[in-house]
C-alpha cells in the first residue's frame, strides 16, 4: 500500500450532515405528488444519486414526472432548511487542516448546493476551488465518470487516489474508477447499522465512523505490512 496523492471527498454525508434533511425534503415533494415511499426506500433508491437520476427513477418506477417548478420549489425548501439546520460532520474541519495530501470534492449535488453547504458549515475555504459536480459529466454515480474527471483535473493517476464515500453508489463508482475507497458511517443517517451493512457488501477498503481517524488511516495506507 502507498500513501495517496489525492483524497476525493463526497460532500453530503461525508463533509456535511445533510442526508436526513435532503431525504426529508425530497419525500415531502414525493408525498405531495401522491406517491407513497418509506424513508428506508428513499435512502435505498436515492442516496448518493444526482437529481437527474432521482428524477428519472421517479418517472420510470413511480409515474411521477417532477416539473421544473417542482424541482425549483424543492431546492428552495432544501436551501432554507440548510440555512437553519445544516451542520458539518463532527471533526471534519480539524481533519482537513491536518491532512498533508491534496484534496477535492466530488459530489452528485449541483454546484450551487455544494458551495452553499460548504459555506454554511465553514468548510468552503478549506476545499475551494477543487469542487466537482455530477453536472460536469454525462453519467453520475455509480458510474466512475465524476471521480475520473476529478483525478484527471487534479493530474493524479486514479490508482493513487482514495475516495471517502457514504453511499453504495459512491463506493461502486470509486471502485469502477480503479481507486481505493473508504466508507464513512459517521453521518446521522448511518445510525442503526442498515447502511453500514449495505456499504460493507460493496467491499470498501476500509469502513470508519469517526472523521478524526482519517489522518491515521491514511498513514496506515503508507505503512508496509509486516509479513
Amino acid at each position: 500500500m502507498t500513501k495517496p496523492d489525492l483524497i476525493i471527498f463526497d460532500c453530503d454525508g461525508v463533509l456535511v450532515d445533510s442526508e436526513p434533511i435532503s431525504i426529508a425534503v425530497l419525500l415531502d415533494m414525493i408525498t405531495r405528488s401522491g406517491v407513497t415511499m418509506s424513508e428506508d426506500d428513499a435512502y435505498d433508491r436515492f442516496l448518493g444519486r444526482s437529481m437527474t437520476t432521482i428524477s428519472k427513477v421517479l418517472h420510470e418506477d413511480y409515474g411521477f414526472a417532477a416539473s421544473e417548478a417542482d424541482l425549483d420549489e424543492m431546492r428552495a425548501n432544501l436551501f432554507a432548511r440548510f440555512e437553519l439546520d445544516l451542520q458539518p460532520i463532527p471533526g471534519i474541519a480539524e481533519t482537513l487542516r491536518r491532512l498533508d495530501v491534496p484534496r477535492c470534492v466530488a459530489s452528485s449535488s449541483q454546484p450551487d448546493r455544494i458551495r452553499l453547504s460548504l459555506k454554511l458549515t465553514g468548510l468552503l475555504d478549506l476545499l475551494d476551488p477543487h469542487i466537482f459536480s455530477a453536472t460536469m459529466v454525462k453519467h453520475g454515480k455509480p458510474a466512475p465518470d465524476l471521480f475520473l474527471l476529478a483525478a484527471k483535473t487534479m493530474k493524479v493517476d486514479p490508482k493513487d487516489c482514495i475516495v471517502v464515500e457514504d453511499s453504495p453508489a459512491g463506493i461502486e463508482a470509486a471502485k469502477s474508477a480503479g481507486m481505493r475507497v473508504f466508507a464513512f458511517t459517521g453521518g446521522t443517517h448511518s445510525r442503526g447499522g442498515r447502511l453500514e451493512a449495505a456499504l460493507a457488501s460493496r467491499n470498501p477498503d476500509r469502513i470508519f465512523s469517526d472523521m478524526l481517524e482519517l489522518p491515521g488511516l491514511l498513514m496506515q495506507e503508507a505503512t508496509p505490512k509486516v509479513l
